[in-house]
């Protein structure tokens, strides 16, 4: 496809600093004189005056250099003087040229050679279009030529792309074979609901006989009315193009794909992109666009009187598109997502890889149920994580010295501190061996809320810190790392400890804390291939307490989550309910062999008193790794403008969604 900058000015310019004021009817009484004053008057759009400083006709000179500001669609044109030879009644000039050819595109600059002549009007410029430029002969024009690099694919960690490609009609014109370009370009815009304005600015710089796509719109809206009225503007046609554009996994984080001749999408994301191009509006199409996308090659050309191509004049070679590498496995990806399909309400689920913390899949559910392409709140999010947390809490009662892996930890029915009453709804599991381990297998509220006086706020929050949350750890897309930002009072760090009052985490930041015990070592996420800030050093964990963890984790998927033991390897895992401004917060978090993951449920705290929706998501996201998950329903995207994917803009930073602000306000036992 052949782009062509958005928006132009008018030729202006200040190149050349001279003094003059003879008029045009003056005799040129030197070469000198002739040379600056044609250059001056072209240089500032003065064509007429321009034209009377030459030999030829003044109505053709004067059109002819008019067409070169429309052939270069230039954005300004500048001089400079250069070395003046004389003969015997004739002379030769050299002079610098310095054309902008507009947003986006590069400068060019050359060198010109006009030849002058001796006459009754004294030195005159010897007119032909070698004047334009040396190489240009009769019945020449220039052009500018571009060709686009196809878009690149994103590929998982095994090479499987993981964009389909689709065939999408290209709406756009002959340039020559037009009656009247701004009329019939003006008529195509209003048919596609666009702007004419950068459509027309490709036009008028393109080769006459060359297709210039300008608007693209996927098959599954272009309607046969449509195409007949397109077909009725003289000029214009249409044609198939096949691109890189939806994502068949995992759209949060791949994000979407659309055409940036639609003006609503030029107007949102930044950067120089051209009528035909395609943009990524979010997600890794948007942070490695240019990666992607490659540039064009430019070119400016001399064509002949029928249009073709005689001289390439100048060259500049874009940048190559190419692949992207991420750390995602389609299959797990593709299972993540099938695991989520019966959540009630929204729903996440994280895996990553145990030994690297390689992001494996990031998945998302909305209440619609739909998958979406901007909610990125898998990776972003910040919720309460409630009783899941005391996998952290576990740990750093062992790491603080409060407890010991086989003293007693007792885990009564209910205690007070700093006068907030903590309560266990059953604890009648706990009275036997109440160990750490199984405290944290049973998830005693009780005996955690005890222990936070032994263990302390700095003790916790240097945990937290070890296991990635609240760290400047960055991933190729905004993700969260969590907050710990526990209060002053004894009753704040008692809920610090069962993951309430001030902790925040996101499902990938927990997806991280369970690879560190399943591996004894934390490791910063990675979701692109060398791509990316460079990643914080891995942080060893004590070995013994990491077992103490282990086991605990172990004990809680035995005696209160078996059916996830039914798929293969052994499960480690915590899960919990809490609620979060209004809304109830099922977790899971866990791992089985390499992977490990965290599930999280937005639901309706009134219809889910008996389900915990995100054991059951772990339950199914367990099997498809076992057995295959199923392959996806095809769906064709649409905008509402008809456009390739024309769609919400990707959000800046750490997202939230209703259900992720604000203090929690209760938290029941799983």
């Amino acid at each position: 496809m052949s782009p062509r900058p958005l928006g132009r000015v008018a030729a202006a310019g200040s190149g050349v600093v001279m003094a003059l004021t003879l008029a045009a009817c003056t005799p040129n009484p030197s070469p000198e004189v002739a040379v600056r004053s044609f250059l001056l008057a072209w240089q500032n759009g003065d064509h007429e005056t321009a034209a009377a400083y030459t030999t030829g006709d003044p109505g053709e000179v004067a059109a002819t250099l008019v067409d070169v500001h429309e052939q270069l669609d230039l954005a300004s044109l500048s001089f400079g003087l250069g070395q003046i030879e004389r003969g015997d009644g004739s002379a030769t000039a050299e002079f610098d040229v310095t054309a902008d050819l507009g947003i986006g595109d590069p400068t060019w600059n050359y060198t010109g050679r006009m030849p002058l002549e001796w006459g009754p009007d004294g030195w005159r410029i010897t007119w032909s279009p070698s004047v334009v430029h040396p190489d240009l002969g009769e019945g020449e024009r220039l052009a500018v030529s571009y060709e686009i690099q196809e878009r690149g694919q994103i590929l998982d960690r095994e090479g499987e792309a993981l964009v389909t490609t689709e065939s999408v009609t290209a709406f756009g014109v002959y340039p020559g074979r037009m009656e009247d370009a701004e009329a019939g370009v003006t008529e195509l815009a209003e048919l596609l609901d666009e702007d004419p304005g950068p459509l027309l600015d490709r036009v008028r710089s393109a080769p006459p006989e060359q297709f210039q796509p300008l608007v693209l719109m996927r098959d599954a809206n272009v309607g046969q009315a449509l195409l007949g009225q397109v077909a009725a503007i003289p000029g214009a046609d249409t044609q198939a193009v096949e691109i890189n554009l939806t994502p068949s996994v995992a759209p949060a984080v791949l994000g979407e794909v659309a055409g940036t001749a639609e003006h609503r999408v030029s107007s949102r994301v930044p950067g120089p992109y051209q009528a035909g191009d395609t943009v990524g509006l979010n997600g890794l199409q948007n942070i490695f666009q240019n990666e992607l996308a490659g540039s064009a090659t430019t070119q400016v050309v001399s064509l002949d009187a029928d249009g073709q191509i005689t001289d390439v004049l100048e060259s500049w070679r874009g940048d190559l598109s190419g692949g992207i590498a991420t750390t995602l496995d389609a299959g797990i990806q593709r299972s993540a997502e099938a695991a989520l399909e019966t959540m009630p309400g929204n729903g996440y689920l994280v895996a990553v890889d145990v030994g690297s913390g390689d992001v494996l899949a990031a998945a998302a559910r909305q209440s619609d149920g739909t998958g979406g392409t901007t909610d990125d709140a898998a990776l972003t999010g910040s919720y309460a994580p409630g009783g899941v947390f005391t996998i952290v809490s576990a740990l750093a009662a062992l790491e603080s010295g409060a407890v010991t892996p086989e003293a007693e930890m007792p885990c009564g029915y209910q205690t007070e501190i700093g006068g907030q009453t903590f309560t266990n709804p059953d604890n009648g599991a706990l009275q036997v061996d109440p160990t750490l381990a199984r405290n944290l297998a049973f998830q005693c509220t009780v005996g955690f809320a005890d222990l936070s006086e032994e263990v302390g706020a700095e003790a916790l929050a240097d945990t937290a810190g070890r296991l990635g949350l609240d760290t400047e750890w960055q991933l190729a897309l905004p993700a969260n790392p969590g907050r710990m930002d526990i209060g002053d009072g004894a009753a704040d760090l008692a809920m610090a400890m069962n993951g309430d009052q001030g902790v925040r985490v996101s499902p990938l930041s927990m997806a991280l804390i369970a690879a560190a015990v399943a591996d004894g070592t934390w490791n910063a996420p990675s979701l692109v291939r060398e791509e990316g800030p460079t990643p914080i050093a891995p942080t060893e964990l004590d070995q013994a307490d990491v077992e103490v963890v282990r086991e605990g984790m172990r004990q809680a998927v035995v005696q209160r989550m078996s059916l996830l033991n039914g798929y293969g390897e052994e499960v480690l895992g915590q899960a919990a309910r809490t609620e979060q401004d209004g809304t109830a917060l099922h977790w899971f978090v866990g791992y089985q062999g390499d992977v490990a993951f965290a599930v999280l449920a937005e639901v309706d705290p009134a219809v889910t008193l008996v389900n915990q929706h995100a054991v059951s998501s772990a339950a199914s996201f367990l099997n498809y790794l076992a057995n295959g998950a199923p392959e996806p329903v095809a769906t064709t995207p649409t905008d509402g403008t008809g456009g390739v994917g024309q769609g919400a803009v990707g959000t800046e930073g750490a997202g939230t969604t209703a259900a992720t602000t604000g203090e929690t306000t209760g938290q029941t036992g799983f």
